[in-house]
């Protein structure tokens, strides 16, 4: 199972910015969330970035849009509740 960074970087702002209230830091809950569902760390590459630019404009949050295109490359699920996402070439589960 992978998390992408990206994902880790909008709970992190999120909570900087008071949309987000958890009981530990972005900086705890994270990792320790991620080693009990072993998780890997899914970075962001060129490939993800650059990809962005050749997805259609059904989204446009710059993170989800980000997280389309790794599970596009990657060719991995997403898991949301965004029924934005479905509109893409990508699996969603939920």
């Amino acid at each position: 199972m992978l998390l992408s960074v990206v994902s880790a970087w909008e709970l992190a702002l999120n909570m900087q910015t008071g949309k987000l209230r958890l009981a530990e830091s972005p900086s705890v809950y994270i990792p320790t969330r991620m080693a009990h569902y072993a998780m890997e760390a899914l970075p962001v590459k060129l490939a993800h970035a650059v990809a962005v630019e050749s997805l259609q404009l059904h989204h446009r949050d710059p993170f989800d849009r980000m997280l389309i295109a790794q599970a596009t490359i990657e060719g991995v699920s997403i898991l949301t509740a965004d029924p934005a996402f479905r509109r893409y070439a990508v699996k969603v589960l939920w």
